[in-house]
């Protein structure tokens, strides 16, 4: 056992498996009390359970640690109260949130339906939303406290997955107003970005180049959780893990700007913007190659197409 985050209490949702899992077991091991959230559903939603956060929960008390379970719908507000009030009525207090919950529901964009849309992007987004309302409020007034959501490479758009990068892309900028928002209260947020071997990685359009396991991750939320983070005015990033690799993302900004002499015509744009302007290439779409498997195979599971 550690101390790195010796006296701190930790939530993580989608903690029975694969990334949650391992970050709720590492946050274990290094001295937090943990709140094991996981709803226990299939890859696609359905189907909750329980015993998956149970599992976690035992594992982390048998080897000596010290954590509670529980199984909560974080997509609804009154599931991301309960995660917060479980910290706070089992443990007194409330030092971090994790929020790795998510599903999958692919499909190409133009045969998407309302119903695989809607759950997705209420899982990863509001349900990043819910936990961090409710644990925000929280902080807010202890003057302390770290939020940490989880994105995905995604972000950048998916071929067959436009619901998960939408939410995907949602939730970094939710952690940047967060940043923002909640700087001048002692509170810290910023984004992981994993690359790692999990059942939802499998069903990944893209061929991933550089992947590591979910153990790999939890260092870094480790480290963004403790006070070492905190003192180093870590805030607002987004970092991705990769096995060895570990990257930080640009933040957001213009490239280059023009300016009109007198009001803008679609003329004169048309003339001044491809050699002024220009683009930013787009490199999932610069390389087309990336964005199949090997061998142009399809994910399994689900056609993409369907």
């Amino acid at each position: 056992m550690g101390n790195f985050l010796a006296g701190k209490v930790v939530a993580v949702t989608g903690a029975g498996r694969g990334i949650g899992r391992a970050v709720a077991l590492a946050c274990a091991a290094e001295g937090a009390r943990v709140v094991v959230n996981d709803y226990g559903v299939s890859l696609g939603g359905g189907e909750p359970t329980s015993e998956i956060a149970t599992a976690v929960a035992e594992e982390i008390e048998a080897a000596g640690g010290t954590a509670v379970a529980l199984a909560d719908d974080i997509s609804t507000m009154a599931g991301g109260r309960r995660v917060v009030d479980t910290a706070l009525t089992r443990y007194g207090r409330l030092d971090g949130v994790v929020c790795v919950a998510g599903i999958l529901r692919e499909r190409m964009l133009f045969n998407m339906t309302e119903e695989e849309w809607d759950p997705v992007v209420a899982t990863h987004l509001k349900g990043t939303f819910t936990v961090f309302r409710a644990a925000s409020a929280v902080m807010r007034q202890q003057k302390h406290g770290t939020l940490i959501g989880f994105t995905s490479g995604s972000h950048q758009g998916s071929v067959s997955q436009a619901n998960y990068a939408a939410a995907k892309g949602g939730v970094i900028s939710l952690v940047r107003s967060a940043a923002l928002g909640l700087a001048k209260y002692g509170v810290t947020a910023n984004c992981v970005a994993p690359v790692a071997r999990t059942r939802m990685s499998a069903n990944v359009p893209t061929e991933l180049t550089e992947i590591g396991e979910p153990e790999d991750v939890a260092p870094l939320v480790v480290y963004l959780l403790s006070e070492r983070a905190h003192d180093d005015g870590v805030t607002g990033q987004v970092y991705t893990v990769a096995g060895p690799k570990i990257a930080v993302w640009a933040q957001p900004r213009e490239l280059r700007a023009a300016y009109a002499d007198g009001a803008w015509t679609p003329e004169r744009i048309a003339d001044l913007l491809p050699g002024t302007v220009g683009t930013d290439p787009m490199p999932l779409l610069t390389h087309p190659q990336a964005a199949t498997r090997p061998n142009g195979s399809k994910p399994s599971g689900e056609r993409p197409d369907a």
